[in-house]
Formats: structure tokens, C-alpha cells, sequence
């Protein structure tokens, strides 16, 4: 098989399964999540460590990290209820958060599929306010921290859907393209996990590792958000649109409708953030 062959193939020759030991399955999605984590929790204590950072201490950061990772979860979940799929969860409210689907008079374990990004984000700033306030600090200080690292953990993230075979792009005619057997087609389609994980992830946080900045409050949230929403909106012109939603507006898709808001966001968090640089300075 040449070389070409190997990488259209490659989704069908990946198993979603990365351990199963009788009844326990583990999948490498939700391990790449897990390690995703651990990234952050190296490349953050080591700056605790030596010292570069000292606004919170080793056991406080494992703390906060706790914090966002159920902020995550939590967000991420209802960010997916509310943003792509609130009619269907508003008339089988059971249904969000309970692994099970009622059939023909049974519940059924199906697990519980469905994440958002965007709600993501949400649920990690939300533990983050939470957890600044509870150690007096400016919400900046922590997420100027926190964002210098993340992208390199994001990156993680999205490999772990590329390996499940999901989140695939458009067609293409591209050699680049690979056949994805969960499309339920046999056409080659942009590998938009991969390019996600490529400039979400790694040019991101060489983007960010570059202008690292923590006198100026804001820089690396704002850095984080608008260049996350940047390289996603373009990214989401490769990628399949959720079938049930398609475009939105202006041949959109919700993702790219939400990136736009979160290039705003980042926009605006730079603005806040230079008034309450130069505010704590005066």
C-alpha cells in the first residue's frame, strides 16, 4: 500500500478503543481529555515551581484545576443542550445529563453524547471567576495563567476526536482528504480534527508562548479567545456542519456565528483589561 492509500485509509484502521478488560472499556477520546489536562498541569506547576508565577501556590493551582475540569464538563454539556440541540433537550429534559434513552417502554444506556466548545470556555471562565474570588485575585491574573497553556493541552483534545472519527470535515477532492467510515459515504473529506488540533492547539500556543505578557491584564486571555475564534472560523469552512443545524446565517454555521462572538470577546477583554492595567498602576 503506498503511502497516499495508507493516509485516506487511516480513519478505518483507528479503534476508538483504547483498553477493554470485560465489562470495562476505557476509549482513547477520554484519555486524551485526561492527558490534555496533565499538559496543563506540567507546563503550569513547573512556572509555580520555579517560581515565574507566584500568585497562588502548587496546592491552590491543583485546586483551581479541579475547579475548571467540572466547569468543563459542566459547561461543555449544556453549552451542546443550548446552543446545537435545545429543542430536542428541552422536550427530554432526562435526557441532558442522565445516560439513558427511553425506548419502547425501557431506558436504554446510550451514554451521553454531545459537547460544546464554546460551552467549554464558558464553564472553565465561570470556575475560574469563582476560584479568583475565593483567593482575592483578579480573574485576568488567573486566566492570563491558565491560557498560556491551554492550547498545547487543546491540541490533545482534538487528536482524541480524529482517533473516534468524529467532527470530520467537508468533501473534498484533495489528496489531503481521508475517508471517514461514520460520514456513511465513501467520499474523502477534509481531516478538520487535525487541522483544529494543528492551529487551535500548537501554532496557538506558540502564538501566545511568544507575547506571553502577565503585566498587561488581559493580554493572554484576549490573545487566547480572539485567536481561538480566528483560526476556528476559518478552520469551520473544512468542517461538516452539524447535520441537523447546518447553516445558520449568511451560509454560516453555529460554530462560526459563536467564534465571531468570541473574537469580540477577546477583543473586548484586551480593552477592560488595558483600562485595569493602567488603573492599578495610577
Amino acid at each position: 500500500m503506498d503511502i497516499l492509500s495508507w493516509w485516506q485509509t487511516l480513519p478505518s484502521k483507528m479503534d476508538p478503543i483504547l483498553i477493554s478488560i470485560g465489562p470495562l472499556t476505557i476509549y482513547w477520546y477520554s484519555t486524551m481529555y485526561l492527558v490534555a489536562f496533565g499538559i496543563v498541569y506540567l507546563l503550569c506547576s513547573r512556572q509555580i515551581k520555579n517560581n515565574s508565577f507566584n500568585k497562588i501556590n502548587l496546592e491552590q493551582f491543583e485546586d483551581l484545576l479541579s475547579w475548571c475540569f467540572i466547569g468543563l464538563l459542566i459547561g461543555a454539556r449544556f453549552g451542546y443542550v443550548f446552543f446545537y440541540n435545545f429543542e430536542y433537550y428541552f422536550s427530554n429534559p432526562l435526557e441532558i445529563l442522565l445516560p439513558f434513552k427511553y425506548y419502547n417502554g425501557n431506558w436504554v444506556f446510550t451514554g451521553i453524547a454531545g459537547m460544546s466548545y464554546h460551552g467549554g470556555v464558558l464553564g472553565v471562565v465561570t470556575a475560574i471567576w469563582l476560584f479568583s474570588r475565593k483567593v482575592n485575585l483578579h480573574l485576568f491574573v488567573l486566566a492570563d495563567f491558565l491560557t498560556a497553556a491551554i492550547p498545547l493541552g487543546y491540541f490533545f483534545g482534538r487528536i482524541g476526536n480524529f482517533i473516534n472519527g468524529e467532527l470530520y470535515g467537508r468533501t473534498t477532492e484533495s489528496s489531503i482528504g481521508m475517508y471517514f467510515p461514520n460520514a456513511g459515504d465513501q467520499l474523502l473529506r477534509h481531516p478538520s480534527q487535525l487541522y483544529e488540533a494543528l492551529f487551535e492547539g500548537i501554532v496557538l500556543y506558540a502564538i501566545i508562548k511568544s507575547f506571553n505578557n502577565h503585566n498587561k491584564l488581559g493580554f493572554n486571555s484576549g490573545l487566547y479567545v480572539f485567536g481561538y475564534g480566528f483560526f476556528r472560523f476559518c478552520i469551520e469552512y473544512f468542517r461538516e456542519p452539524d447535520a441537523h443545524l447546518g447553516f445558520i446565517f449568511l451560509n454560516l454555521s453555529m460554530g462560526q456565528l459563536l467564534c465571531i462572538a468570541m473574537m469580540l470577546s477577546g477583543t473586548y477583554i484586551w480593552y477592560v483589561g488595558k483600562k485595569e492595567t493602567i488603573t492599578a498602576q495610577t
